[in-house]
């Protein structure tokens, strides 16, 4: 996730909005509830919660290998041990992002795709008033640490991207296409080994990462339209796949350097048509680990 294409935009039951046409500029403050109201998901939720009490796994696939999430979009990850999942996605996960002041279009966000050095800051600290775990602070590539209140620091990514910046926080989140992403260590290793190099899961920048019994890369594939249900007992979170991730440049980003190899998503397109891994959404609240089992059912 946090490609440069067209951002997907948060919606209620009956309208399409964006955010930033009606929000203030917050400067990374976290939401007030007058700030906000609350909207509800497009999903069907209590609909959907139904279909799964007291349901039974269906299909094994294997277990959860890594959870990540995201606090700032493009920036430096956070690997846990375990999550809870909202019905936003993975609590904190790109909650907060810096958006172009001079972009009118569809997607302001300033990635790494544009700037790829923001892979190599690191959002610290722990701030837990908003009720979601968010950075107090972020390490810069020399070193540095500044609040992300800072203004020296949107002055320096200023700098860096040439062109004004702004921090915003929205606390649906930000994010291309759906709230949670996943893909299987089959893939990631498939890939790694094609385009000659070691594998790295961040380069991908999942969510969820799953070990699969399988071990085939691009399985995921046959996952869209079908849930994901976490835990042996069926009462914990379920997903439901919606779509293949189409990949882009961030890919080509080594996660330590920002240098670029081109050959990572010259793999993935002759591979399997430049998708890796899935995106879905959250059909059932709750809370993720590793090494927890991962059931598939249609």
């Amino acid at each position: 996730m946090g490609c440069h294409r067209k951002w997907n935009a948060l919606r209620d039951d009956t309208h399409d909005f964006f955010p930033w046409q009606w929000l203030p500029l917050l400067h990374g403050r976290p939401l007030r509830a007058e700030d906000v109201g609350e909207r509800r998901p497009l999903l069907n939720i209590a609909s959907s919660t139904r279909l799964f009490e007291n349901s039974a796994m269906g299909i094994e696939l294997g277990h959860i290998s890594a959870i990540f999430r995201y606090p700032i979009k493009s920036m430096a990850g956070q690997s846990l041990n375990s999550a809870k999942i909202g019905w936003h996605g993975v609590e904190g996960d790109r909650r907060l992002a810096f958006r172009r002041l001079a972009e009118r279009g569809a997607f302001p966000w300033l990635t790494a795709s544009r700037l790829p050095e923001l892979l190599l800051y690191e959002p610290i600290g722990r701030l837990d008033t908003t009720g979601e775990p968010l950075p107090t602070h972020i390490r810069t590539p020399d070193g540095k640490e500044y609040s992300h209140t800072d203004e020296a620091l949107l002055k320096e990514i200023a700098t860096r991207h040439r062109a004004a910046v702004e921090l915003m926080q929205l606390r649906h989140g930000i994010f291309d296409e759906a709230v949670v992403s996943a893909i299987t260590l089959g893939t990631i290793r498939s890939i790694s080994r094609e385009a000659g190099h070691d594998p790295d899961i961040r380069r991908f920048r999942p969510n969820l990462v799953i070990d699969t019994k399988a071990a085939q890369p691009f399985e995921e594939d046959r996952w869209v339209g079908k849930i994901l249900e976490f835990g042996s007992d069926g009462t914990g979170p379920a997903i439901s796949v919606t779509m293949r991730d189409k990949r882009c440049v961030m890919i080509n980003l080594d996660p330590d350097t920002a240098e670029t190899n081109a050959e990572v998503m010259k793999t993935v397109i002759r591979m399997n048509e430049n998708h890796a891994g899935v995106y879905a959404t959250v059909v059932r609240t709750g809370e993720v680990r590793v090494g927890q089992v991962v059931g598939l059912r249609a």
